[in-house]
C-alpha cells in the first residue's frame, strides 16, 4: 500500500468523499464523443467553466468531425482564443477532425490506442473519454487528481502514470470514474494548489499532507 495505508481509511476516505460530493456528472458539457474530445482538449490548462462557455457556441455549429475538418485554423482560432494555449488546440483539434473524419468513419472509436495517437489526445485525455462518454473503468490522472491522492497519501508517486497505477490497485474498478470526479472536486474545494483548506477539510484525519507537512509548517 502507498505510505502504507490501511484498507479501512482508503474505505472511510471513500465513503467520506461519496457522502460530501455524492453522484457527480461530468464536469465538461457535450452531446456527443466527439464534443467531448473538442472540450477534453481545450481544457488544458483552461477551467472548465470557461471551456463550457466557448462549446456551448461551438456545439451548435460542430457536431461531428467532418464540420471541423476543413475550416480554417485562422478562423477557428478566433473562436476558442480566450482559452488558453488556442493556437495549439485549434491546430490540434481540427487535425484530430480530420484523422477522423478520414479514417473512422466521422466516429470516435472506443480504443485507447486510436484515441491517444490523435492530436491533442494524450493517455489522461483517452481515459476522460472512454470512461465518461463510453462507460468503461478507467480512472483519469488530471493535476488535480495527482496533488490531491499523493497528498492525502492514496498515491505515492511523481507522475500522474504511476498514480494511476497505485490508485487502480487500491480502488475497485466500478468507483474509479467516481473516484477520479471526487478527487477533482476535493483539490478544487479543499485541496487547492496554493493555501490548501486543510483545518476545514473533512478528510484531514486521514491526510497524511495534513498530519505531516501542515502542522509541521502551522506549528
Amino acid at each position: 500500500m502507498p505510505n502504507n495505508i490501511e484498507i479501512q481509511d482508503i474505505d472511510s476516505i471513500r465513503k467520506l468523499l461519496e457522502n460530501n460530493y455524492g453522484d457527480l456528472k461530468p464536469f465538461l458539457n457535450f452531446n456527443n464523443a466527439f464534443q467531448l474530445l473538442i472540450a477534453v482538449v481545450l481544457s488544458a490548462q483552461c477551467t472548465d467553466k470557461r471551456v463550457n462557455i466557448i462549446t456551448e457556441r461551438l456545439f451548435k455549429i460542430y457536431v461531428k468531425p467532418s464540420d471541423l475538418a476543413k475550416k480554417n485554423l485562422n478562423n477557428f482560432e478566433e473562436e476558442i482564443k480566450t482559452c488558453g494555449m488556442f493556437h495549439n488546440k485549434a491546430k490540434n483539434i481540427i487535425g484530430a477532425s480530420k484523422i477522423l473524419a478520414e479514417k473512422y468513419n466521422d466516429e470516435v472509436p472506443e480504443n485507447f490506442e486510436i484515441l491517444t495517437s490523435l492530436p491533442g489526445v494524450g493517455r489522461k485525455s483517452a481515459n476522460v473519454i472512454l470512461g465518461t462518454y463510453f462507460n468503461e473503468n478507467r480512472f483519469p490522472v488530471d493535476t488535480h487528481v495527482f496533488r490531491t491522492a499523493n497528498r492525502i497519501g492514496l498515491a505515492n508517486s511523481k507522475t500522474p502514470e504511476k498514480t494511476e497505477e497505485e490508485l487502480t490497485k487500491i480502488i475497485p474498478p466500478a468507483l474509479w470514474m467516481k473516484m477520479h470526479r471526487w478527487l477533482i472536486k476535493h483539490g478544487r474545494t479543499y485541496c487547492t494548489a496554493r493555501n490548501p483548506k486543510c483545518p476545514s477539510c473533512f478528510l484531514k484525519n486521514y491526510c497524511l499532507y495534513y498530519k505531516r507537512d501542515f502542522n509541521h509548517k502551522n506549528s
